[in-house]
């Protein structure tokens, strides 16, 4: 969740004030994803093939997700995106689950009740309130991030997967950021190119590996709810380093979304 977190900030500091533009954040990001993952393919015992591994649909959810998220961030601070981000992630899985047949109990439902209500409260019209086309994109992110993480569950070989999947979303996003912008209108400075690198290579290479392999052991309505605690992180995160300023509305949101969590996980160990 932490890596989650990172993601977000890593983006809005590339994004506010731009030092690169969205679709070529998303396309380097994939690429140095993509460079990591399969280093870390090549070094185990058994090497699979791009073919063996992994699935294009993956790839696509992976690079809807990608490009969503990027242009998002232009309009939205961290906490918010992320917040908006985890509330379709669950929306999306959640639905899957029940449809398969999971039936949550009521004190799973009043967890997602609450983490809803969280939502809810941000979302409020207002001063305050968030974007509406970032909130779109975010939302059409959180809906790609769901199947993606979805599709990962049972993945043996979490690493040679995610590289894969990796790699099949490179020509899917340099078709967005070389046909759509071809020449970024402000250019890439050094600190955008950077925080795209490190935001693929370790926030999100390593960082999807590790949720590869969560999965395998846990169910998904767990998995949707344990991420609506990054939106918390990404908050503390957006205060500490960006001087985003701390409203009781998104103070508010944070609790019911961590209560709701803590319902949801703690009944399913019961």
């Amino acid at each position: 969740m932490l890596a989650f977190a990172g993601n977000s900030l890593l983006c809005r500091h590339a994004l506010r004030p731009a030092s690169i533009d969205p679709l070529h954040f998303a396309f380097l990001r994939v690429s140095a994803g993509a460079a990591l993952l399969l280093l870390l393919s090549l070094s185990q015992p058994r090497v699979r093939t791009v073919r063996q591994c992994g699935s294009w649909c993956s790839a696509l959810a992976l690079s809807g997700y990608a490009i969503a998220f990027s242009l998002a961030y232009v309009a939205l601070d961290a906490a918010t995106g992320t917040l908006i981000l985890f509330a379709a992630v669950q929306s999306t899985m959640i639905g899957w689950a029940i449809a398969r047949g999971e039936r949550p109990t009521a004190r799973v439902w009043t967890g997602f009740g609450c983490a809803n209500a969280g939502l809810a409260v941000l979302l409020l019209p207002g001063v305050s309130a968030p974007d509406p086309v970032g909130t779109a994109w975010m939302a059409i992110a959180g809906v790609s991030w769901g199947i993606y993480s979805l599709r990962g569950r049972g993945q043996q070989d979490p690493i040679s997967t995610t590289a894969a999947n990796f790699l099949r979303a490179i020509p899917v996003c340099a078709v967005a950021a070389f046909a759509v912008a071809p020449e970024p209108a402000d250019g890439i400075t050094i600190q955008g190119f950077g925080l795209a690198v490190t935001s693929g290579a370790i926030t999100s290479g390593l960082g999807y590996v590790l949720w590869y392999a969560a999965l395998a052991r846990i169910k998904a309505t767990t998995a949707a709810m344990v991420q609506m605690t990054v939106p918390v992180l990404a908050a503390a995160g957006g205060v500490l380093w960006f001087d985003e300023r701390p409203t009781i509305r998104l103070g508010a949101s944070a609790l019911l979304v961590l209560f709701g969590t803590r319902l949801v996980v703690t009944a399913h160990d019961r």
